[in-house]
């Protein structure tokens, strides 16, 4: 026989005749019959036997190397010989090579045609790989046997694994036709997706189908004993489609359930999108009736935009509908656009508290890839609709859009011309929303478009330093159609009838230089032009006896021009305190700043008119009041400004003796004091100094804690009505300044982990909806939805048991924001805001969460919105609770349901209504 080496650890061996004789070419036609076999020659196990061959005889791998090296050159053409005159080739079954080992031995069989492989045992043909403790080949069959095997304690061990192409299953024994591949396989565990399936009995019918018989399926991560499962006894499964089952019984904790159902499909797609049916869920409501809630349709349009219907309908003839989209196309954008309408109806049809109100909201998201194209950028955050929404939506439970008061969107295109001098142009539609007063401001659009600046008096290569190369001009142009309105006119045609077009060019001259070498000066000149398309006439009416404005559409223009400059620099001193002190030094910054602007009189654009009927002409007044860009000015403008910032840093010796710099600590981020003072006031119709504005901020705690203040100063006293005077409060028998309002703001995060990845996670649901992106206002909620209170890292949250008391580890996060508002504009020297807001979240065990939202008002004497969450991790199942207890949103939710997607219908969700 002659050896040869094929590479990966595997030998083929083909078997040679010693000598003619009958024995030998029986071997031989066997050998031909059943094709070539790889072994791997590391895994049998060497050990001296003689060299003839005998039926049921294991033969040993260096015995046959060592006959090889006697024969291998006198007995080829004696092999050629028996093969064509002696034994008739046959045609063999497989289509090419099988490869096979095993740790313990490799036995093979002639007269019951069978090839075993025991402890360790692998098998390898075309697609099919199959590992087992002992697995016997019948290659008169074709048939193929694995199983179990014991150890030296008697349990069974080396469960057989069987993998076709992207199917895998771990049986206790299979048995497999290699010609007609079909398999009978016994107590089967499989993945197919997301369900974990285990079977007494499957039947392979080919490659697409399998028939299973006492089958359990579960989405669990152990199948053997699993918290939950379906029991049915007949399946009909197909690989990568669908699942058809008979009657099917839901069992949890092993106890059967009256939850079945005569016949179940499921599909098994491997598709990311599939279109399917979103099954509803049951709720019910004390001014609505019960309901169906969130059922719909699912529409996997393409891959790169999707579709998804839902509905609610309640029994006293309340229904929503919504409508939400996403889409993404790689390397270029990505946005989601969702529509919802309700039609709300409360209590019945001839009952005095009848009402019936249609609400509707519309949210947009846009971004683009920046390097999809550099030139150009197109984004949208849309978020409008009725102003009571979040605070009357059936679907919605949500505190933080409700308290919101402004709903906000924009939508804005931007292009850049790479012209010399380049030009810059940006086209855009605003809107703002104030859900209080139901009023409405909207752009649509506003065009902004920008010249960039020239240097006249600097060549291209030219530094740019002193008075002259330093003039620069630009060219500005913005052009707005602006609209107010309300809800009940929004996209009326009254709303496009009260809009109001203006365009406005400014050109502004300006330059800049040092002085003094520490001094950074500023200069600019700046002439603007507004057109409008609309003005008004101002008259006495006789019929009405009163002030009545006329409109007057045409075009019409003013010019105004003004003059700025400023001087600013910064000074730097340090307090040294000693190298051996805690504090070895504190640097302060300081920025001081001082502006002038003056801007003439334009009295050449107002009119007077007769205010009274009586023909005294005695108001003026300018035919661009109320103009989107504002009007000209009557008097002069004539201020000097001052600011001044301070920032305050300390060096602070380390407490870790190995460091051998000092540690740096900002002590103040910011303390800024601002006033101006008017050149050319009266004392009567306009006072010279404006209050003075002091604001600060600083992080403490290793900047977990924000702090930021502020207060206003006024230098000047108030008469008994409350009004300003010409008077120095100190003059008036006060103090310098007159605080007329001040506030305080602190914001304090900790974590038990200091690198908490979730600690900083926002919700951008609830931030789009225009709530907070902290829970200090609760989690948002949907009805029926099955979202997770609490952020989930999808890791497997460990044994749900308690550590020793000083070893267990409680992870836990809060939130603490605290608010002090005084007010003493009219000397009421009372405290006008104080109050208090705490959210805490906490891990009681590895599957137990638990979450409060709450706060204090100290000048209502009340608590403020609180809710309490608590959920449980039940392995394949979530259950989750929360209540708000009090107040004109208090209601409470509770949901327990299957994780999984594919049985994510499975759940029970029961939700009060809110008595807002």
């Amino acid at each position: 026989m002659t050896v040869q080496k094929t590479g990966h650890n595997y030998t083929k061996i083909a078997f040679i005749p010693l000598q003619t004789n009958l024995f030998n070419i029986v071997l031989v036609a066997f050998l031909l019959s059943i094709g070539s076999f790889d072994v791997c020659a590391q895994e049998i196990p060497k050990r001296n036997s003689s060299i003839p061959i005998k039926k049921g005889v294991v033969v040993p791998l260096d015995t046959v190397k060592k006959s090889a090296k006697v024969v291998i050159d006198t007995i080829k053409n004696p092999i050629k010989a028996v093969v064509k005159d002696s034994i008739p080739e046959k045609k063999t079954f497989l289509k090419s090579k099988v490869k096979y080992k095993a740790d313990n031995y490799v036995k093979i069989d002639q007269k019951k045609k069978l090839v075993t492989l025991y402890d360790k045992a692998e098998l390898y043909y075309e697609d099919v790989e199959l590992k087992s403790g002992i697995i016997v080949l019948d290659y008169e069959k074709n048939e193929v046997y694995a199983g179990r095997i014991k150890d030296s304690t008697g349990k069974y061990t080396q469960y057989p694994n069987f993998k076709q192409g992207a199917n895998e299953v771990q049986p206790d024994s299979i048995r497999f036709n290699f010609k007609t591949q079909k398999a009978l396989i016994y107590n089967s565990r499989s993945d197919q997706g997301e369900f974990r399936i285990k079977a007494q009995v499957t039947k392979k019918e080919n490659d697409s189908v399998y028939f299973l018989k006492g089958v359990r399926f579960t989405t669990s991560k152990d199948v053997d004993n699993p918290e939950y499962y379906f029991q049915t006894n007949k399946v009909k499964f197909i690989p990568g489609k669908k699942v058809i089952t008979g009657l099917t019984n839901m069992v949890i904790a092993d106890v059967p359930t009256p939850i079945a159902l005569p016949f179940a499909y499921f599909p098994m797609s491997k598709e990311t999108n599939v279109s399917g049916i979103i099954l509803p869920s049951y709720n019910d409501s004390n001014t609505r009736g019960f309901s169906l809630q969130n059922g719909g349709y699912y529409f996997a349009l393409s891959d790169h935009y999707d579709l998804t219907f839902l509905g609610d309908y309640y029994t006293n003839g309340s229904y929503g509908l919504r409508f939400e989209s996403s889409y993404a196309k790689r390397y270029n954008y990505r946005g989601n656009i969702n529509f919802r309408y309700e039609n709300l109806i409360t209590s019945e049809r001839g009952f005095p508290d009848y009402a019936k109100q249609k609400i509707y909201n519309l949210q947009w998201s846009h971004s683009r890839d920046n390097k999809s194209n550099p030139n150009s950028t197109f984004s949208a955050s849309v978020n409008l609709g009725s102003s009571k929404y979040f605070q009357q939506s059936i679907n919605q439970a949500n505190v933080g859009s409700n308290l919101n008061n402004t709903l906000s969107s924009s939508v804005s295109y931007s292009k850049t011309f790479n012209s010399i001098p380049q030009v810059r142009m940006s086209l855009s539609a605003t809107h703002s929303q104030n859900t209080q007063t139901e009023v409405i401001n909207m752009t649509l659009p506003t065009l902004q478009l920008s010249v960039d600046r020239i240097y006249p008096f600097a060549g291209k290569d030219d530094i740019k330093k002193g008075f002259f190369k330093n003039i620069n001009l630009q060219y500005n142009l913005s052009g707005r159609n602006s609209i107010t309105t309300t809800d009940s006119l929004f996209f009326k045609p009254q709303m496009f009838r009260d809009a109001q077009v203006g365009v406005q060019h400014s050109i502004p001259l300006s330059t800049n230089f040092k002085l003094f070498k520490y001094f950074s000066a500023s200069t600019s000149v700046n002439y603007e032009e507004v057109w409008y398309a609309k003005t008004i006439e101002r008259n006495f009416d006789v019929d009405q006896g009163a002030v009545v404005d006329k409109t007057v559409n045409g075009f019409d223009a003013y010019r105004t021009y003004s003059f700025s400059s400023s001087l600013g620099t910064t000074v730097y001193g340090t307090f040294n305190f000693g190298e051996d002190k805690k504090i070895q030094s504190i640097r302060h910054v300081m920025r001081p700043s001082l502006s002038y602007g003056y801007t003439p009189s334009f009295e050449k654009y107002y009119d007077t008119y007769d205010s009274d009927g009586t023909g005294t002409i005695s108001k003026q007044y300018t035919r661009f009041e109320g103009g989107i860009f504002g009007a000209p000015g009557l008097t002069n403008s004539n201020v000097l400004g001052f600011d001044l910032s301070n920032t305050f840093e300390a060096k602070v010796r380390d407490t870790d003796s190995t460091k051998t710099e000092p540690k740096k600590i900002m002590l103040l981020n910011n303390l800024n004091l601002s006033t101006s003072y008017n050149l050319d006031a009266d004392g009567v119709t306009s006072l010279a100094w404006s209050p003075v504005r002091v604001s600060g901020g600083t992080q403490l705690f290793k900047d977990k804690m924000n702090v930021n203040f502020g207060a206003t100063l006024d230098p000047y006293a108030i008469d008994n009505s409350g009004t300003r005077i010409n008077t120095f409060n100190i003059d008036n028998g006060g103090s310098l300044f007159r605080m007329t309002s001040a506030n305080m703001t602190l914001n304090y995060s900790i974590s038990s982990q200091q690198n908490d990845k979730n600690k900083n996670k926002k919700n951008d649901q609830t931030q789009r909806n225009g709530g907070r992106e902290d829970d200090l206002f609760g989690r948002n909620t949907v009805n029926n939805g099955n979202v997770s209170q609490f952020d989930d890292d999808g890791e497997d949250p460990g044994e749900d048991v308690i550590s020793e008391f000083f070893t267990s580890k409680l992870p836990w996060d809060m939130t603490f924001a605290y608010s002090l508002t005084y007010g003493n504009n009219n000397r009421e020297r009372e405290i006008i805001g104080n109050s208090i807001m705490i959210s805490a979240n906490a891990d009681l065990t590895p599957k137990w969460k638990a979450g409060i939202s709450t706060g204090y008002d100290f000048v209502q004497n009340g608590v403020t919105y609180t809710q309490l969450r608590f959920e449980r991790d039940l392995l394949s199942w979530r259950m989750d609770f929360n209540w708000t207890p009090f107040g004109t949103n208090a209601n409470w939710g509770f949901f327990i349901g299957i994780k999984s997607g594919v049985l994510s219908d499975i759940k029970w969700d029961k939700r009060s209504t809110s008595t807002r």
